[in-house]
């Protein structure tokens, strides 16, 4: 059994790649059960442990079987580490036989970038070119990087609530060659963008509705349980919406907050991004795009093939 780094991962794989390679799994027949949520109580620290199965569907003989464990720690600072781990055993979709251990950290930010991606595909304009990137955490340069494979981006405006944060990183990705910039007012870059997208962990809404122009893509990612926020109502009453799975639909914030008060109703949701991979959107000029994640063990499993075949050792 091989163990495969988040440095080997970051080396193999490729967003435009790994967008194909989601939207065909989306567009497949790959069985994904409902994850395993349990909470750990230890005498220093409360934690959470998920477990996140997924196989290749009948329609595909032999193929993949996968489970990534994810731990949540919330703590884990005070020990300098972060505060969600995760691995991915890859396994024989026929004989259940462990085939790789990956880390799974490096490839859940790969492969939650890509979902985005993949959503953008089909429902940000084909010539989006102003993007603006909420949030200054991990996630912030994959997203940035993965929008940047499937629209001809030429600007992005970084924007972070503590403004140093946004600095730094605009200043290491400028050194890459991408054309990122910090900025203070959120409002004034939203206003002109034509692809929004929000990683933050924030308790309220930062994106406003009624700050997004007609054609704009809203790319929701962070948020990720009931007390979490990142756009409000006026920007899903505006949009066409479509999540990654119905998962989205009762947990993550966003979406599922405003059904649950009733600000949208539920045929405000368009459908899910399986929706999309098996009949494109055809989306209006005008119209306001959504697109909020919650992550599926479908996009690990997908991500995790990809790399075993991109690092496979020719026998």
């Amino acid at each position: 059994m091989r163990v495969i780094s988040s440095a080997e991962i970051d080396q193999v794989l490729t967003f435009p790649a790994l967008v194909d390679a989601l939207a065909e799994a989306f567009a497949g027949d790959m069985v994904t059960p409902v994850r395993h949520h349990h909470e750990v109580e230890h005498p220093a620290a409360h934690g959470t442990l998920l477990l996140m199965p997924a196989w290749s569907g009948p329609a595909t003989p032999g193929g993949f079987m996968g489970v990534k464990v994810v731990s949540v720690f919330p703590e884990n600072g005070k020990h300098n580490l972060p505060s969600v781990l995760a691995s991915y055993l890859l396994m024989n979709g026929e004989t259940g036989e462990p085939m790789a251990v990956l880390d799974g950290t490096r490839l859940t930010v790969w492969r939650t970038a890509a979902a985005s991606a993949l959503a953008a595909r089909y429902l940000a304009r084909k010539d989006a070119s102003r993007m603006v990137m909420v949030g200054s955490g991990s996630l912030a340069p994959f997203l940035i990087r993965a929008h940047m494979s499937q629209r001809p981006i030429r600007e992005v405006a970084l924007w972070n609530h503590r403004p140093e944060k946004a600095e730094s990183l605009a200043a290491e990705l400028r050194a890459e060659g991408l054309p990122v910039r910090a900025v203070t007012d959120l409002e004034g870059a939203v206003r002109e963008a034509d692809l929004v997208s929000c990683a933050t962990l924030s308790s309220s809404p930062i994106v406003k509705g009624e700050w997004l122009k007609e054609g704009a893509h809203l790319d929701l990612v962070g948020a990720f349980n009931l007390k979490m926020r990142e756009a409000d109502d006026e920007a899903l009453r505006r949009s066409e919406i479509y999540i990654d799975t119905d998962a989205a639909r009762s947990e993550g914030g966003d979406v599922a907050l405003s059904l649950q008060s009733g600000a949208i109703t539920p045929d405000h949701v368009r459908g899910t991004l399986s929706d999309l991979c098996r009949k494109p959107h055809l989306r209006a000029e005008k119209a306001i795009t959504t697109f909020k994640s919650v992550g599926t063990a479908l996009e690990d499993l997908a991500a995790a093939i990809l790399v075993w075949r991109s690092t496979a050792i020719p026998s």
